[in-house]
């Protein structure tokens, strides 16, 4: 079975993401789609093993295997977290409809840690663009502040939410040039300051359910086998 067939036939969730999903959407903006397809399972039987993830076959669409998902949604990935959030759902299957159903599950403090990580490399970049080039990479500053803005809530509430909407208009003018450097790098150091201070009081537990999402997926698999 090739790598497009799995994900013709066997998606079980689909979305759109970007800045269509965050609210954050401009005529220029494209329609980036992720998914998530659940391989059959006598493909596992076999010394070549399905694919973990797929691009295609549609332009700026990817998509991962059921098993890797939930790995880095336990790890506390942040666009594999923010997948399962996006208000843009294309497709939906009964599988996928219990994927959604175990977004809670995944969510845990785990999340300070990755969304930090990758917010620091992002600034990294940034900063070396300013230091290099006299400019930042706007866009990329605009989303990175939505991460952070993500992150902080998520910690307050134990919730996550991926609408930039109450911040649209600051966050599109960031991304238009009309922040200076100093006054965008201000307000990401305010953002993770509040992110510091809302990991000592969060809700959230200190590791996802792990117990429950494998009981998702062995259920998953052991019916896909039955289904051969």
């Amino acid at each position: 079975m090739d790598e497009l067939t799995l994900v013709r036939d066997h998606t079980v969730y689909q979305c759109v993401m970007g800045s269509r999903a965050f609210g954050l959407a401009t005529e220029a903006s494209d329609t980036d789609r992720r998914g998530v397809y659940l391989a059959p399972t006598p493909l596992f039987w076999r010394f070549g093993k399905p694919p973990t993830h797929v691009e295609g076959p549609r332009d700026e669409e990817f998509s991962w295997e059921l098993e890797r998902f939930c790995e880095l949604a336990l790890r506390a990935n942040p666009n594999i977290l923010e997948c399962l959030h996006s208000p843009l759902v294309e497709q939906l299957t009964p599988v996928g409809e219990e994927l959604l159903s175990l977004r809670e599950a995944f969510l845990s403090r785990r999340a300070h840690t990755s969304f930090s990580r990758y917010a620091v490399s992002q600034r990294g970049k940034l900063l070396a663009d300013v230091r290099n080039h006299g400019a930042a990479r706007w866009k990329h500053a605009m989303h990175l502040l939505r991460l952070l803005l993500s992150c902080r809530d998520l910690l307050r509430s134990g919730r996550l939410s991926i609408d930039a909407g109450p911040y649209r208009d600051r966050l599109l003018a960031v991304r238009r040039g009309e922040f200076t450097w100093d006054e965008a790098d201000a307000w990401m150091s305010r953002l993770v300051a509040e992110t510091e201070t809302a990991l000592a009081t969060t809700p959230l537990p200190a590791e996802p359910d792990h117990a429950r999402v494998e009981d998702f997926l062995v259920r998953t698999r052991r019916a896909s086998a039955a289904a051969r």
